[in-house]
């Protein structure tokens, strides 16, 4: 299947395939929600999509080492060469590091504007660093960098069907609430980490602090208080569903199941954690393959019903007479020239 999205993309050069190509088996081996999405998506977007998630999953492996022998320092360094791997990457439009390359190009082929990728890495280093917060607004803060600014980069690649700026608040929102997921998710592997991503304000209105958290933790017994902290959380996560849900309807049609399935999926994550009880500091929650299952057939009907109204609009419009060519929030075709690197579309 790579190759023939890397022909449906215009992709032709042996070395930039290669990079795109390790991207999407990072996407294939890291994030199983992100790429079952992914596949729902027209062929030749998905290249695009894989180097976005490819290098953000390949910085955030460098934060999130768990290795022994890579110190602080040592991922500190790593996490600055490939910042500067990024900076001369995207100026020239192409770099040794495979993601850098993919990264580079699909910023040039989609006009993505490269304050996203700045905004990302200064998150990252900051996960260096931060091991929590005090207030929710200090995570928000944290989290345009983390999350917000990936639902930017993808929408050039979705194409929308309303003014971009329209629907960028909503695409900011979305990849909040993903990260908020996973930080729910992950309570018990950030305390390895020694992070905690719930807000110390939100921690104490219930009593919990991070001492208890780490006790839970270490001892394998739940705490009542610990239970209403993550509930709150949890609320507080659904709010921010609620928040991106009217942008799916904004993006251009066929890329509205892809996203769709994303949103029904990473959501049913709170539903398995409300489900057992909120136990997330022991035991990660995951939806089970019959759900996922079943989310990815809904999702093939939908894109399957997309794309063959797509064609029968196009056949609409070449009955008609020719007018002059509208603005198009759309993605460039592969042969179209791409918009120049370094600006914002609205």
């Amino acid at each position: 299947m790579t190759d023939r999205e890397l022909d449906a993309a215009g992709i032709t050069d042996p070395s930039l395939r290669r990079a795109y190509a390790h991207c999407r088996r990072l996407n294939a081996r890291h994030g199983k929600t992100y790429f079952l999405a992914t596949r729902l998506l027209t062929v030749e977007r998905r290249p695009a999509v894989h180097a976005l998630y490819g290098f953000a999953r390949w910085a955030d492996d460098i934060v999130d080492s768990l290795d022994p022998t890579q110190s602080a320092d040592r991922r500190a360094g790593a996490l600055a060469r490939l910042q500067e791997d990024l900076a001369a990457g995207l100026r020239a439009g192409r770099s040794a590091e495979p993601t850098v390359r993919a990264l580079a190009d699909t910023a040039r082929r989609y006009a993505i504007d490269h304050r996203h990728f700045g905004d990302f890495m200064t998150a990252m280093r900051s996960d260096l660093e931060v091991t929590g917060y005090a207030t929710y607004a200090d995570l928000r803060a944290y989290m345009h960098g983390s999350a917000a600014v990936i639902g930017l980069q993808m929408l050039p690649v979705l194409g929308t069907v309303v003014p971009r700026e329209e629907a960028a608040p909503h695409a900011a929102a979305l990849g909040v609430a993903f990260q908020l997921t996973n930080f729910l998710r992950d309570v018990g592997e950030d305390l390895d980490r020694d992070r905690v991503y719930l807000p110390a304000d939100l921690l104490r209105a219930h009593g919990v602090d991070r001492e208890l958290l780490r006790w839970s933790r270490d001892r394998g017994r739940p705490d009542r208080r610990i239970t209403q902290a993550l509930r709150a959380f949890e609320d507080l996560t659904r709010g921010v569903y609620r928040e991106a849900a009217p942008g799916i309807a904004m993006l251009d049609p066929v890329s509205r199941p892809c996203i769709r399935t994303a949103f029904v999926l990473y959501s049913g994550i709170l539903d398995v954690i409300a489900g057992s009880g909120h136990d997330v500091v022991h035991r990660r929650a995951v939806v089970p393959r019959r759900r996922r299952a079943a989310v990815a057939v809904d999702g093939l009907v939908r894109v399957t019903a997309a794309r063959l109204g797509a064609r029968r609009r196009a056949r609409r419009g070449a009955a008609r007479p020719t007018a002059s060519p509208a603005r198009s929030s759309s993605p460039p075709s592969a042969g179209s020239p791409p918009a120049p690197a370094h600006q914002e579309v609205a």
